[in-house]
């Protein structure tokens, strides 16, 4: 370095502990070592309230996959017996993870990004891994809230459209589409009257405009409520939070008093304990409360950086983590009920099919009138022969059967509950309130994923502009709404199947697995069990030290195992539609789509081992070096950087200087003079420590084991210490 450039602004220790500023050496561009001062660093954003902050992670917890994927996991995986491998995979898996989460990210005050470059330069790749994978999943994920606006919009009628077929003139006589004919009207106005789906994916069949203007209307909505970051979002959380859960309670209470609802509850609660000798149910349960608790987005380590650093972490993560599966649960009993009348329905109107088949057939001895449902179904039924019911063209009514015709995602929210919807009285008004709940919680689970992304890149300040949290918002939101152009095609349903089978599945739980070894095993469990005793007052209890060492590891490592086994051994195929049959048929993807679903899932997951290579041959995360003395502060230690100095360097000014004496990494050597004292100390690879004043001697954990000298961290005179903290505004390291 070529000088030291000295401020006219030095000030003593006496000056700096009275007032807010600290003495700065930092490296210019240059190469120079310029020394002034710096104000305090600017707070980082925090919630208002703690309720806020609840309201938001439970949000964000508590998404789509509550209301359509857990009814249809426990309708084809035993019924209650599901119930018992779920509650497993909660307390073995779901809450240690969430808690995990939720300290990294209240302890180290960081997106995720921050967070693992801080933790190890060499796991950095996972919380870039974290960015990506929320980005694209953040992409896909607008699309069903266009499609609830478009619904909701669609149900301001006084008749909803899907109520009926459309009509067509054939030979002067008006009948019902053939198309629509075949299959039902709301499959008809799903497939063709909001998607106007293709043949094929391979078969775009350009832009529909309707659903254009809702893809612009849902990502205009997102960048409103996100535009302020934590500010905005967390007085939108106070409406899209709650709204579902007054929206599942008025449900509850029409659903139950359905005809056939206790029915449909009973065939829900009715254990089939048979199915828990499948290992695929064990598999799917654990799936399930991975992807229902949003672990290894991001969202959580992000929201949780705004916390107070004392905040109790662990009942927060308790708390949210029921809340979410009481919440599947409830949201099941609803959907069931709803379910048991849509059977019930069904048989009743197969019997009464048969009834007039019969007494048409024999007009004699039977009628309408001595022939009731429960008459045919105790005496005439069981004793119907085939050569009578081929003859009289019966159906075979089955209420179990009809119980069993699961249906997920989209086609339970689009197209089954839409039937049901259509039956009740004042339908219109169900219908909007139904769209509304699924549009407050696919906003909630939204904010979460894409804040992930928001704040590691704000974090990383790669450009100015991205201090701007709305200047930053809309560029994300406009370059995810230009890719989103695929989705709004006539193939944009068969992308969205793409994207959700393959973008968030495999690399999350490869960032997940990655987020528990690189707590336990790299920063050191002893390590983080003191900073969750800084935090909450006691170190995490032997469950908590089970679970992370052990447990959630091989339960995750068998998880990624069973599901790259199913990937190779079941071949992937996708749903197409058929338009002269009215129906979905199996078909292979074209090789092409293979590629892209290669690049989906490897522009994710390679980015942990390419940012290790990197790193390793030289290649780091960039932070200016900024070195402080300061007296009397509450600030965490943090390391020095690695970067842009030398062995034997020396940054000093009127208040002392730090001498580089070893470059050799993973640790950095210093000798630190103030006055007349003067120490040497020895710093490890990590960027959160305990507290200034917590540290003694024998706190070699935090700072390497060097057995021949242990001094963590200088402290001289009349309180001065030598502090390491890290600048949230600036992103600079200060020692």
């Amino acid at each position: 370095m070529s000088g030291v450039k000295e401020n006219d602004s030095s000030d003593s220790l006496d000056q700096l502990d009275n007032t807010n500023e600290r003495t700065r050496l930092s490296v210019t561009d240059e190469g120079d070592v310029e020394c002034g001062t710096d104000e305090k660093p600017k707070e980082r954003a925090a919630w208002d309230s703690k309720v806020q902050f609840l309201l938001t992670i439970i949000g964000y917890a508590v998404g789509l996959g509550n209301v359509w994927r857990f009814p249809y996991l426990c309708q084809k995986n035993g019924g209650g017996a599901f119930l018992i491998p779920y509650t497993i995979m909660l307390v073995a898996e779901g809450i240690p993870l969430f808690y995990l989460e939720l300290a990294i990210g209240q302890r180290l005050r960081k997106g995720s990004i921050g967070v693992w470059n801080e933790i190890h330069p060499m796991l950095g790749g996972i919380g870039y891994s974290s960015a990506v994978v929320s980005f694209i999943v953040s992409l896909y994920y607008n699309v069903i809230i266009m499609w609830c606006l478009f619904y909701m919009g669609s149900s301001f009628t006084s008749e909803l459209p899907w109520t009926s077929c459309p009509t067509e003139t054939r030979n002067n006589v008006t009948v019902p589409v053939e198309e629509c004919a075949k299959s039902d009207a709301t499959s008809y106005y799903w497939y063709r009257g909001a998607l106007d789906i293709s043949p094929s994916i391979a078969e775009p069949e350009g832009i529909k405009w309707k659903m254009l203007l809702c893809l612009f209307a849902a990502w205009l909505l997102v960048y409103l409520c996100m535009c302020k970051g934590i500010k905005s979002q967390g007085k939108v959380v106070y409406f899209t939070a709650t709204f579902p859960y007054v929206v599942l309670i008025i449900f509850f209470g029409r659903a139950v008093t359905l005809p056939g609802a206790g029915t449909g509850l009973l065939h829900m609660f009715t254990p089939k304990m048979d199915r828990l000798l499948d290992p695929q149910v064990w598999l799917e349960a654990a799936t399930q409360i991975f992807y229902s608790l949003g672990l290894a987005f991001g969202g959580l380590i992000a929201y949780s950086s705004y916390n107070p650093p004392k905040n109790n972490c662990r009942r927060d993560a308790i708390l949210v983590s029921i809340t979410n599966c009481s919440t599947s649960i409830f949201a099941s009993i609803v959907i069931f009920a709803v379910l048991g009348y849509k059977a019930t329905n069904l048989f009743d109107n197969c019997i009464d099919r048969n009834i007039h088949k019969y007494v048409t057939a024999y007009p004699g001895a039977w009628n309408d009138t001595n022939i009731t449902r429960s008459f045919y179904i105790q005496n005439i039924a069981p004793n119907i022969t085939n050569d009578t019911r081929f003859n009289l063209n019966l159906e075979t009514c089955s209420l179990e059967e009809d119980l069993d015709k699961a249906a997920e995602g989209t086609g339970l929210a689009f197209i089954v509950f839409t039937q049901v919807i259509v039956e009740f009285p004042v339908a219109p008004f169900w219908s909007v309130i139904f769209f509304l709940m699924l549009l407050t919680l696919g906003l909630g689970s939204q904010f979460g994923t894409l804040e992930g992304v928001a704040t590691s890149l704000a974090d990383l300040e790669l450009f100015p502009w991205m201090k701007k949290k709305w200047l930053l918002s809309a560029f994300l939101c406009s370059i995810s709404f230009v890719i989103g152009l695929m989705f709004v095609t006539g193939s944009g349903q068969y992308w969205v199947t793409v994207f959700d089978s393959f973008a968030g599945t495999f690399p999350l739980m490869v960032v997940a697995l990655f987020e528990v070894v690189g707590v336990v095993y790299v920063y050191k469990i002893k390590r983080f069990n003191k900073d969750i005793k800084e935090m909450l007052g006691e170190e995490p209890g032997l469950y908590w030290q089970i679970t992370w060492r052990f447990v959630s590891p091989i339960l995750m490592v068998v998880v990624l195992i069973a599901s790259l086994v199913s990937k190779i051994v079941i071949p992937v195929t996708y749903k197409l539609y058929n338009r002269e049959k009215a129906a979905l048929e199996d078909s292979k993807y074209p090789w092409w789509v293979g590629v892209i679903i290669s690049i989906l899932v490897c522009s994710s997951a390679l980015c942990i081992p390419i940012v290790a290579i990197l790193r390793k041959c030289g290649i780091k995360y960039k932070r200016v070096p900024v070195f402080t003395v300061s007296k009397n502060s509450e600030s965490s230690a943090a390391i020095l950087d690695e970067n842009d100095s030398d062995s034997g360097n020396v940054f000093e000014n009127s208040t002392g200087s730090i001498t580089i004496l070893d470059d050799a990494s993973p640790r950095r050597r210093v000798r630190i003079s103030l006055g007349d004292d003067e120490d040497a100390i020895d710093l490890s690879g990590s960027l959160s420590f305990p507290k200034l004043d917590d540290l003694d001697e024998d706190n070699d954990s935090a700072f390497g084991s060097n057995e021949s000298n242990r001094t963590p961290i200088y402290k001289g005179t009349a309180g001065t210490k030598l502090l390491a903290a890290q600048d949230q505004e600036h992103s600079e390291s200060t020692v």
